[in-house]
């Protein structure tokens, strides 16, 4: 394999490029479970789905490292065309909803539990036992549902090829559940990015294209944040913890 050309760096991982195929290569702390566990929900969603994602080609060590192989998709990210085409943002917006509803038209019933997984999340929290009990509390209130969640669904995990086609990336974090929750965990994500005027819209497109209630999305917002706050780095937790207190919407 050849390790030249790197087109992408993030925590803990580094992914290159090899003619047609991309190598994400982890750092020595990820735990094998997790790696696996990553390619196994991206081979049960391109088994069980009809979404453009890229297939997995092979998992292996390197340098005593894992790594996991896979198709290379040309095109540019959503994030890019946002950012070299404003004036078509509103556009991108509709086709990132678009994309989103269609992924949770799916069904991959060997996924984990994202109920499951955010009870966890909430358990391992910096908060205090009474309000990790009203999470718990208010997490096993919401309508239980099996829908295909991404769960890091935002417009840098999707990649427009030239003849158009979007291909989706990334499904570490895919779960079966609630599509709300996968909605409130991409509001939070163009929060962190920064994009306010994003969100607002985005939730609004969601709400709008999918009959779903705005309120009843937001309720899912401090779970979501509590969950997401156990990762990334300080001021993001700091950020997600802030939405942990916010009181029920009206």
């Amino acid at each position: 394999m050849n390790f030249d050309r790197v087109i992408a760096v993030r925590t803990s991982k580094t992914v290159y490029r090899d003619g047609d195929l991309v190598i994400k290569v982890f750092g020595e702390d990820f735990a094998k479970s997790d790696i696996l566990n990553e390619a196994l929900n991206q081979a049960r969603v391109e088994e069980n789905t009809t979404l453009h994602i890229p297939k997995i080609k092979e998992v292996t060590s390197i340098e005593g490292k894992w790594a996991i192989v896979s198709d290379f998709i040309k095109g540019k990210t959503l994030a890019q065309l946002m950012q070299e085409h404003p004036e078509k943002k509103e556009e991108y917006l509709n086709l990132f909803v678009d994309l989103q509803m269609q992924v949770h038209a799916m069904r991959v019933p060997l996924l984990n539990r994202l109920r499951e997984k955010l009870d966890r999340q909430i358990e391992d929290a910096d908060l205090d036992a009474t309000t990790r009990y009203d999470l718990h509390t208010r997490l096993d209130s919401m309508p239980r549902h099996n829908k295909l969640c991404h769960g890091d669904f935002n417009p840098s995990n999707i990649i427009i090829t030239e003849d158009g086609t979007p291909y989706i990336l990334d499904w570490s974090h895919a779960a079966q559940g609630n599509a709300s929750a996968d909605v409130a965990r991409t509001y939070l994500l163009f929060w962190l990015d920064g994009d306010l005027s994003g969100a607002e819209r985005y939730l609004d497109l969601f709400c709008e294209k999918s009959h779903t209630a705005k309120p009843y999305i937001q309720k899912w917002m401090p779970i979501v944040a509590a969950a997401q706050s156990t990762k990334g780095n300080p001021k993001e937790r700091e950020f997600l913890l802030s939405w942990v207190n916010v009181v029920d919407y009206q």
